[in-house]
C-alpha cells in the first residue's frame, strides 16, 4: 500500500485468509488483555469474507482459545432491517458466530432496529460514546481494539457509500444513510473508524482486484481509502483480489 498505509497481506483464499484472520484476532485480544486487562472492543463487518472468519472462531479450532468473556461485540453498519430479517449483518454474525460459542449477551451490541433510522443512529452513539466514557474521541485513547471492514467493488466500506453526505460527517459518530442503497443503512462515521487500534480490511474475489488496485496506486478518493486510523491498518487480501490468481 502507499501513504500512511502500514501493512498488507495475501493469503491464497478466502479459507486462508479466514484461518489467517482468526490467529491474528485472538493473538491480538489475548496479549492486549494480558498488557491492560478491562474490555477489548470489536467493530463488526458484514459479508461473506467476514461469515467465514466468525464460523471459524466459533469452531473447534478456536472457540478454546478466544477470550470470549472479555470481548465486547458491536457493528459498523447494519441495515435498518429487523435483527432476524435475512439481511441483517447482526443476525448472520449471530448465526454464524455468536450463537455458538460462550458468549455473554451482555457483551453483544447491536445497532438498534427500531423507531426511525436517526433515531436508532442517535442511540447507538449514545451506547458507544457509554462504552467509551466520553462523547469526544480522544486519539490517544481509542474506542475499538479492532475494527473489521469489507471493501465493494464501488470503494465502499461499512455503510460509507460514494457521493453521500455521511462522507463529510465529523460530528456525529453514527448516522443514517437513506440514499444509494435499496435499503436504509445505519453506520459508523470516519471519526469512530478511525479511533481504532487496529483497522483490518478483509478483501477476497477478483471482482474486488480492480478497487483494490486503485487504491494501492495512491491518490484514490474512494471511502475505504480515506479511512486513517490512529492505530494500525493492515489489508488482508486473498490472490484473487490481490489480481494474483
Amino acid at each position: 500500500m502507499s501513504g500512511d498505509d502500514r501493512r498488507i497481506e495475501t493469503l491464497d483464499d478466502p479459507a486462508a485468509l479466514a484461518r489467517h484472520v482468526a490467529e491474528w484476532m485472538t493473538a491480538t485480544a489475548l496479549a492486549a488483555l494480558r498488557r491492560s486487562g478491562g474490555a477489548f472492543r470489536v467493530s463488526l463487518s458484514g459479508g461473506s469474507t467476514p461469515r467465514a472468519l466468525y464460523g471459524l472462531l466459533a469452531s473447534d479450532a478456536f472457540v478454546r482459545r478466544f477470550p470470549w468473556e472479555r470481548v465486547f461485540w458491536y457493528w459498523g453498519d447494519e441495515r435498518f432491517v429487523p435483527h432476524d430479517h435475512p439481511e441483517s449483518n447482526y443476525r448472520m454474525t449471530r448465526e454464524a458466530m455468536l450463537s455458538k460459542a460462550p458468549v455473554p449477551p451482555t457483551n453483544v451490541h447491536p445497532v438498534p432496529a427500531d423507531g426511525t433510522p436517526d433515531d436508532a443512529a442517535l442511540r447507538y452513539e449514545r451506547t458507544l460514546q457509554a462504552a467509551y466514557g466520553a462523547a469526544t474521541l480522544d486519539p490517544s485513547r481509542p474506542l475499538f481494539d479492532i475494527t473489521l471492514l469489507g471493501l465493494g467493488p464501488d470503494g465502499h466500506t461499512a455503510s460509507l457509500l460514494p457521493g453521500e453526505p455521511v462522507l463529510e460527517e465529523r460530528k456525529r459518530w453514527v448516522a443514517a444513510v437513506s440514499h444509494g442503497r435499496p435499503e436504509v443503512r445505519i453506520t459508523m462515521t470516519y471519526p469512530v473508524i478511525d479511533s481504532s487500534r487496529h483497522v483490518a480490511f478483509l478483501v477476497a474475489g477478483k471482482e474486488k482486484a480492480a478497487m483494490l488496485e486503485t487504491i494501492r496506486a495512491g491518490g484514490s478518493t474512494v471511502p475505504a481509502a480515506r479511512v486513517k486510523p490512529v492505530g494500525e491498518l493492515i489489508w488482508f487480501v486473498d490472490r484473487a483480489a490481490a489480481g494474483e490468481g
